[in-house]
């Protein structure tokens, strides 16, 4: 059975794209990913497009998506980044909360550290998904 795994932050345009994209690029098939966001924003923030874009990971064509309890249902595992009390909790879910600093308003150079962070993060989650080192 594939693992799934949410990634939920307030807009949907930082933090939780760019780790749905580490997930997606470290895991391929091996792990079902979705991101989310409880008030999500028009676009992907463009600092963290170019930031990831340093990587060779190209998320400029991904949108905020809202978040929905089908969503949170559907994942074995439900990651939030600040989305407080707006995000639903069902009983059997694993949840993690990651405190990551919000790119919201910060340039590329700011940006790096917390795509950095987030990378770390997703191998460690990885791992334990898998068992292996990605």
């Amino acid at each position: 059975m594939t693992p799934s795994v949410l990634f939920v932050c307030v807009h949907n345009a930082g933090r939780s794209q760019m780790a749905a994209a580490w997930l997606r690029h470290l895991a391929g098939d091996a792990v079902e990913v979705r991101s989310a966001g409880s008030l999500p924003a028009d676009r992907v923030n463009p600092a963290a497009v170019e930031a990831m874009a340093e990587v060779g990971i190209d998320i400029a064509d991904r949108r905020p998506t809202v978040l929905t309890g089908e969503a949170v249902e559907a994942s074995d595992v439900v990651i939030t980044m600040g989305c407080g009390d707006a995000c639903p909790v069902f009983p059997g879910k694993r949840y993690l909360d990651w405190q990551l600093e919000d790119p919201a308003g910060k340039g590329v150079d700011a940006v790096r550290p917390i795509r950095d962070e987030i990378e770390a993060r997703v191998r460690g989650l990885l791992t334990e998904l898998s068992g292996t080192s990605p």
